[in-house]
């Protein structure tokens, strides 16, 4: 008896509302890029350069008493945060103190940190520093430079492959549905003011793969269905490849979900930003494949001349992957 989450046929209408479907998609990124201008991203000590002090007490964290006490230093900007997790037993209280990188020193010296330290012992005595981060203005705007290469490089190697896989139409519509997943991505880590760090450039650039991933499987099928049914209308060639993999899109998606939101619930604020974005990497991926990668192709439209031989259902059909 094998499990199935939607049955062996299916005739959903996919394109039924894809003016709607596709118009949300444009509104959503339009919205998320407002944000990131206006309220801008939570950037972690990766990029702004700094130290981050991470604290832990049996006492309840006082983020006010523990900035009293730290002004006196003349720091400048210092953020202070408490950390709550549901793994954390009941007299473990966690909090983050990041320092912003001092003038003229590439990170905060040794001095300092012990003077933070001495600082909020003076607050509480119960206090201890399980870990202290750095990094150096130069180092964190070379990270930030890396980190946009590293995002622009996969997707300019995937706009490649996909052209010569399929058509131009069909690596036009993958692109368009990642940067999709990646503007919306940004846009719901600066509206949550999530901590946005390397981990999360790491989250991204799995999003990117997942995503290409689901929309290949679908042209794929799309590709076979093109040539079997040549004189069917697009939207029902791509109607029909999408219920064919339907199932298949269920089942990668919702395992995955399955080992993602147990680490969302119980792997701990260290990891939390990480999986959250591959989280909502998966969701808003799945989506993209359908709703934006193929509206895309359907409006862009592909040369299906009936006189072509058989093997013409893409331009480099004969390419292998």
């Amino acid at each position: 008896m094998r499990l199935r989450l939607v049955p062996q046929e299916t005739n959903f209408d996919f394109f039924r509302f894809r003016k709607v479907t596709f118009g949300a998609s444009v509104v959503a990124m339009i919205a998320s890029l407002l944000i990131w201008a206006l309220v801008g991203l939570n950037f972690g000590i990766d990029f702004l350069g700094g130290t981050t002090i991470r604290t832990e007490s049996t006492q309840a964290v006082d983020v006010g008493a523990y900035r009293d006490a730290l002004q006196p230093l003349g720091l400048g900007d210092v953020v202070i945060s408490e950390v709550f997790d549901p793994t954390f037993a009941p007299d473990q209280n966690v909090a983050q103190v990041r320092i912003q990188a001092q003038e003229g020193a590439e990170a905060v010296t040794p001095e300092t940190i012990l003077a933070v330290e001495e600082a909020l012992r003076n607050v509480d005595p119960s206090i201890s520093f399980p870990s202290v981060e750095s990094v150096g203005p130069k180092v964190s705007g070379e990270l930030i430079w890396t980190a946009i290469l590293a995002v622009a490089a996969s997707l300019a190697a995937i706009l490649v492959y996909i052209w010569l896989r399929f058509e131009w139409q069909f690596s036009i519509g993958a692109i368009a549905a990642l940067v999709h997943d990646v503007v919306l991505t940004i846009g719901i880590f600066s509206l949550l003011q999530i901590r946005f760090d390397l981990a999360t450039i790491a989250a991204i650039l799995t999003i990117i793969g997942y995503s290409i991933n689901d929309t290949v499987v679908l042209f794929d099928r799309l590709r076979e269905n093109l040539i079997k049914y040549k004189k069917t209308p697009l939207q029902e060639v791509m109607n029909l490849s999408t219920n064919e993999t339907l199932s298949r899109t269920l089942m990668t998606s919702g395992t995955t979900l399955l080992a993602l939101i147990a680490l969302l619930v119980l792997g701990g604020d260290v990891i939390r930003g990480f999986v959250f974005a591959i989280t909502w990497g998966v969701i808003v991926g799945t989506y993209s494949s359908v709703y934006v990668a193929k509206n895309v192709v359907l409006m862009l439209g592909i040369d299906r001349d009936p006189k072509k031989p058989s093997d013409a259902g893409t331009q480099f059909a004969d390419v292998d992957a």
